[in-house]
């Protein structure tokens, strides 16, 4: 069975601190592509500030994204997944939460960030080497 861990192990951890500014995490964001980051405060999980809290917290409020703090902004309300968790449980949570990402914790500590996309890509990956592997044993055997 697969773990949340076989996805993120190898990635680097990318994280904001909880007293940039939101112009500097929305930049940092856009040089990553990515959707979503991981905020941290003295190293631990403080929140997750996303596209969608642009959209509500900063535009929609007509807040100055450079003298805003994200820590005033970002979504505090966690929910978190274990690195050994399987990833049906993974993405149970997420459907259940309606989340598209998951801070991926090992021991209290953040040690991965993981979104639908990294899961639909997995299983795509996983079927496509199942049907590699279905097509040469037909053709070995026919």
């Amino acid at each position: 069975m697969s773990r949340v861990r076989d996805i993120v192990h190898d990635r680097e951890l990318f994280h904001v601190e909880e007293s940039s500014t939101v112009a500097e995490v929305a930049r940092k964001m856009a040089e990553l592509h990515v959707g979503a980051i991981l905020v941290l405060s003295n190293g631990r999980l403080a929140g997750v500030f996303s596209e969608r809290d642009i959209m509500h917290r900063i535009v929609l409020e007509g807040r100055d994204p450079n003298h805003t703090v994200v820590r005033q902004v970002m979504s505090t309300n966690l929910t978190t997944v274990d690195e050994l968790a399987s990833l049906e449980e993974a993405m149970e949570l997420m459907s259940t939460h309606g989340y598209r990402h998951l801070p991926v914790m090992r021991a209290n500590h953040a040690v991965g960030f993981l979104s639908m996309r990294d899961l639909m890509k997995y299983e795509l990956e996983r079927k496509t080497e199942e049907l590699h592997h279905m097509r040469a044993y037909i053709h070995g055997t026919a």
